[in-house]
């Protein structure tokens, strides 16, 4: 995030979409909630289905899914047509806005229209409303950048950002919500295929050789790394021979569920280390038991780029070992002596060879945490990023184009699928699925629908029915519902019962290699005799 969670409450306009804050993020939708029923801001939710935001938004727009681009272009046609940018920020502090202006002069409201099914008139509301704010914040999650144009979603937005003057103030800004808890510190510590800790790329041969010095070796490779998906697909063919999985639950959480077991199953060897034995584990070769989040010391950073520490409160069960000391005792094993006495040392060699992150230790967080970039031991910390110049000197418009998702629905599957989370489930439910209380919350997957498909179906609310792609099939319970726009179904990913990723489409972004998890074509067939 570029703006700190507490800004939510200095927004003027909040702009949501791709995330259904109340049940994916609860804890900071109340931040949401409040600015709007406490605070007088105004919400835009952009959102296909009919969220819990929707009842407190000012304007809801419905798109159709994959149309992301083609409103944020529409929006910023209203605007710039209209005379309503911030003319002088972005005078001063971008460069590139002819190259947008030039794209987006055909997406009027009328022929955004035809693309996304948001009526004109209420595009043109909604830009002016986002448009006349004095501080605007935008907060999106994965139902921006799960697509094979995730990264034009998220640079149509930074756009539509800096058009407004919005980014680099209180109140403002672009904020991306992470999925799981220290993902932006997984991130952060270089849990990437091309960066070390800080987003220091592996190409650069000043960071190479700093960091080979670092860690006492002669040199450190150039190469770029795999991505999850790029390691599935060298799997499936034979190149990739071993995998050591850790936290992650793939046969779950990976879109084409056939194709990751069949890749998995190609392997010579499977590690796995988690916390209890996941549907993945269970295939791995050897399983390495580690400690949750509780039972060891640590720092984790969250979505507003906030460190903190973490504090053991209990002892890890059996052999489970913390996963620092688990990768150290093999790295020695194989040659490279890692001998860390504990998480306070590692966090230190980290302050050593992480520019953002030099000004930390365990001292400083031990009453609160730290936002990072935080550049020396007295620098305060950076709540909000760019508040007197973009990092790169001057912000860069991106003129973006609109492409359709990498699939549509068509006669054989005419229905549009997207998938997510429920508020009683967590993820794959290596967690959540051990507790009673949530699972009679939420026991098992189901397929929500609207009213007016279940009934060209002739289907009945709770009936059993079977869902196809064109990766595969599940059996699931509908759920008529108000939430659910027409010709679009939804089903929740956390349930090996009814797996959304045996249906999902593994296409990826050619730039994030991030699926297209959020959009693809689906039928439905009522199954006789239920299920």
């Amino acid at each position: 995030m570029t703006n700190p969670i507490g800004d939510i409450e200095k927004a003027q306009v909040i702009l949501v979409t791709g995330s259904n804050t109340t049940e994916n993020h609860p804890v900071l939708s109340s931040y949401i909630k409040r600015a709007v029923t406490q605070k007088g801001a105004k919400l835009i939710l952009v959102d296909p289905r009919r969220i819990k935001l929707a009842d407190f938004a000012a304007k809801w727009l419905r798109p159709t899914l994959g149309t992301d681009v083609a409103w944020i272009n529409g929006m910023m046609n209203v605007i710039l047509k209209e005379g309503l940018y911030d003319e002088a920020y972005v005078n001063s502090r971008t460069v590139g806005l002819d190259d947008v202006k030039k794209v987006v002069e055909k997406y009027t409201p009328e022929f955004v229209e035809k693309i996304t099914g948001i009526p004109a008139e209420e595009l043109k509301a909604a830009a002016r409303l986002y448009a006349g704010a004095k501080a605007g914040s935008i907060i999106y999650c994965m139902g921006i950048t799960q697509h094979t144009c995730g990264t034009d979603n998220v640079k149509s937005l930074a756009n539509l950002a800096m058009l407004c003057g919005n980014v680099g103030i209180e109140g403002g800004g672009v904020n991306p919500l992470r999925g799981q808890n220290n993902v932006q510190g997984a991130c952060d510590m270089g849990g990437l295929p091309n960066v070390y800790t800080g987003y220091q790329k592996t190409s650069d041969p000043a960071v190479r050789k700093r960091m080979a010095m670092a860690w006492g070796v002669s040199n450190l490779p150039d190469s770029t790394g795999l991505t999850v998906m790029e390691m599935m697909d060298g799997a499936h063919e034979g190149t990739l021979k071993a995998i050591y999985i850790i936290g992650e639950n793939p046969i779950l959480s990976d879109p084409d569920q056939r194709h990751v077991k069949e890749g998995l199953g190609h392997l010579d060897f499977l590690v796995v280390q988690d916390i209890f034995l996941t549907e993945t584990a269970r295939l791995a070769d050897v399983v390495l038991p580690s400690a949750s989040f509780a039972e060891k010391d640590g720092t984790f950073t969250n979505t507003e780029r906030k460190i903190q520490r973490v504090r053991k409160a209990l002892t890890p069960p059996g052999e489970a070992k913390e996963d620092w000391a688990i990768i150290a005792d093999l790295s020695t094993r194989m040659g490279y002596p890692m001998n860390y006495k504990d998480a306070q040392e590692i966090m230190a060699e980290i302050t050593r060879v992480t520019p953002s992150y030099c000004g930390i230790n365990y001292n400083r967080l031990e009453q609160d945490g730290i936002f990072w970039p935080c550049t020396g031991t007295d620098h305060p910390g950076t709540p909000c990023l760019h508040m007197d110049s973009f990092t790169c000197g001057l912000g860069v418009f991106h003129g973006i184009e609109w492409i359709p998702p990498a699939e549509v629905p068509d006669e054989q599957f005419p229905l549009y699928l997207t998938t997510g989370r429920v508020l009683y489930q967590y993820h794959t439910g290596t967690m959540t699925m051990k507790s009673e209380g949530l699972n009679r919350l939420a026991p098992e997957s189901f397929v929500e629908i609207s009213n007016e498909d279940a009934s060209s179906l002739g289907l009945q609310d709770g009936e059993a029915v079977k869902l196809s792609t064109r990766r595969g099939a599940i059996t699931a319970k509908t759920r008529i519902s108000l939430k659910a726009k027409s010709g679009t179904v939804f089903v929740p990913f956390h349930y090996a019962g009814g797996p959304a990723n045996a249906l999902t489409n593994p296409a990826i972004d050619p730039v994030s290699k991030i699926p297209e998890y959020k959009v693809c074509a689906v039928k439905i067939e009522k199954i006789q005799g239920g299920i």
